[in-house]
């Protein structure tokens, strides 16, 4: 059974940073993509980053915010700096098996359970 666990969420200042965790457990994920959505309260899921061979950012966190992963953890992670407090939701890890297109949720099939990351002003 595969599950995607975060780690990492919490609450910080706005110019701030956080580092979030996703481990997978249940299958390999190393030829697969990986990536993270949001999701703000009454506000569709968002597109945050994605990594395979390459990487991949939604416009709102270029400069910001890097994707990483460590295949032999099966771990990716997510560095988040300079924290604004239109970053607060929930974050979600999330891994695609095959396709192409990275940045629609309908695209990926395993997901987490989700972490709170909450930026104050």
């Amino acid at each position: 059974q595969v599950q995607l666990v975060e780690s990492g969420g919490g609450l910080v200042q706005a110019g701030g940073s956080l580092r979030l965790s996703c481990a997978a457990s249940g299958r390999t994920f190393s030829r697969d993509a990986m990536g993270w959505f949001r999701q703000a309260p009454g506000k569709e899921r968002e597109f945050v980053a994605a990594i395979n061979w390459s990487v991949y950012y939604g416009d709102s966190v270029k400069g910001r915010f890097t994707i990483s992963r460590d295949n032999a953890k099966n771990t990716v992670y997510l560095q988040m700096n300079k924290l604004k407090p239109e970053d607060t939701a929930t974050y979600y890890c999330t891994v695609r098996i095959g396709g192409s297109n990275y940045y629609s949720s309908t695209n990926y099939t395993y997901w987490g359970q989700g972490t709170q990351v909450t930026v104050s002003s």
